[in-house]
């Protein structure tokens, strides 16, 4: 007997409506914008029902989401057990996301991305803190209310070289913390001897969660007043971007040698680097220093590549309202924007999970290689 079904988004970064789920075969929804935005693509949902049964659920307004080039060859993801997330059958037809998949039990999760949970990223912070090596700055606080907090690894005293690390300003990208979980990690490994030399020269400014309000909101791109936090570096406000101002201002105190600011891109099936050509002060130099890093990180991680990425600007054409430029240009130092894939790395691909949280690890853990070779 099939019992009646049950839907909800009702839990940190839940997002969606039921339009529709009267039957199995064709259940309907709707992703909700953000608050104050037309942004919306991030999805997480639990279903409730009959388990040895086929769901099909179809998404109704993918073709008007904020990437629909996002769509093709994606696959969503599901979890019996909210720890497992693998990949289950997704069709883009006639601009509706169509979901198929057989439960195995009552109660499924399903997602854009392996959810990072609000949790989980206090839990990241606190755990850190447990390292001699880690403390935690406190920079204020998001129009929810909730705290900004800043990872320092490393001596500020001794350190010659300043290297920050932010990470999830779009919030939907979940993988760019992931990546901050296994960088924090090996940076902390005491055994480790990367990190160690690391450490002996340089302190890090590490923020995993740069949108706290619009991850348990469940917003793909902005923060709770529907600002977009990637194009607020030039001019933040505390009422409208309080967690760029606050970073921001701290990064004005400390200066910085080197910058990453980690994302996700929903459309290319790649991993990535956007650098800082089209900044005014990018020269040969410049140029050179940040070629040394991209080569190091391809010796670092098979899952890096350069053939596949966004164009470069033009000369004079970057535009400094984004993290990554404003940087290069105020501080004259090496900043990047890594992408990470929602589908796969088709370099390197996975049939059942997909690009996903272990492989986000994996290529934080690398990431320490090439900024050792270039401080």
């Amino acid at each position: 007997m099939s019992k009646k079904i049950h839907i909800t988004d009702q839990f940190d970064s839940g997002n969606i409506e039921v339009l529709e789920a009267e039957s199995a075969s064709n259940i309907r929804l709707s992703i909700r914008k953000d608050n104050q935005s037309d942004f919306y693509q991030w999805f997480h949902f639990k279903v409730q029902s009959t388990a040895n049964q086929v769901h099909k659920m179809t998404i109704e307004n993918a073709a008007n989401s904020a990437y629909v080039e996002g769509w093709t060859d994606y696959q969503a993801v599901a979890s019996y057990d909210r720890q497992e997330w693998f990949r289950v059958n997704t069709s883009y037809i006639d601009g509706q996301l169509e979901i198929e998949h057989l439960h195995e039990h009552e109660v499924v999760y399903y997602a854009y991305f392996a959810p990072y949970s609000y949790e989980r990223h206090m839990d990241l912070l606190h755990l850190s803190q447990l390292s001699p090596q880690c403390q935690l700055k406190h920079l204020g606080q998001t129009l929810d209310g909730r705290d900004m907090t800043v990872a320092i690894v490393g001596d500020e005293e001794t350190a010659s070289k300043k290297i920050w690390v932010i990470a999830r300003q779009h919030p939907g990208e979940s993988m760019a913390e992931w990546f901050i979980e296994g960088f924090l990690g090996r940076l902390l490994d005491e055994s480790d001897p990367v990190s160690r030399a690391l450490l002996a020269d340089c302190v890090f400014y590490v923020v995993p969660n740069m949108n706290p309000d619009g991850s348990v909101r469940g917003h793909l791109r902005t923060n709770a007043v529907g600002a977009n936090l990637n194009r607020e570096w030039a001019t933040p406000t505390l009422e409208r971007s309080p967690e760029v101002y606050l970073v921001r201002q701290m990064m004005m105190q400390t200066g910085v040698d080197l910058f990453l600011d980690i994302h996700g891109d929903e459309a290319i099936p790649y991993n990535f680097l956007a650098g800082c050509e089209g900044i005014p002060s990018y020269d040969d130099a410049f140029d050179a220093k940040q070629q040394g890093f991209i080569n190091a990180f391809l010796k670092a991680s098979p899952d890096f590549q350069t053939k596949h990425g966004y164009p470069k600007s033009e000369p004079g054409k970057a535009n400094l309202t984004m993290a990554t430029t404003w940087v290069g240009e105020q501080f004259n130092c090496i900043a990047f924007t890594l992408e990470m894939p929602f589908k796969d790395n088709l370099d390197l691909p996975d049939p059942v999970y997909g690009w996903s949280p272990d492989r986000c690890l994996r290529l934080g853990e690398a990431m320490c290689l090439p900024i050792l070779q270039s401080i």
